[in-house]
């Protein structure tokens, strides 16, 4: 299955893949902070498990950072 991931073309050897799983096989750091964008909208952390991504998807691993004065 060929992604782009956070702009990276990526190819994966598995032909069904939810958000959970590429999250582990990206090694992403603070998977629990970590908000999923999938296409145009945003994934909920509920549904990582049961959305499941397609060939040509557009994936972005966004972390939201306060700060500031």
């Amino acid at each position: 299955m060929k992604l782009i991931v956070n702009g990276d073309d990526k190819t994966f050897a598995e032909e069904k893949l939810s958000v959970a799983a590429l999250l582990k096989l990206q090694s992403v750091e603070y998977a629990d902070m970590v908000s999923v964008q999938l296409n145009e909208g945003f994934v909920r952390r509920p549904d990582y498990d049961a959305t499941f991504l397609k060939e040509g998807d557009t994936v972005n691993f966004l972390y939201f950072m306060g700060g500031g004065r």
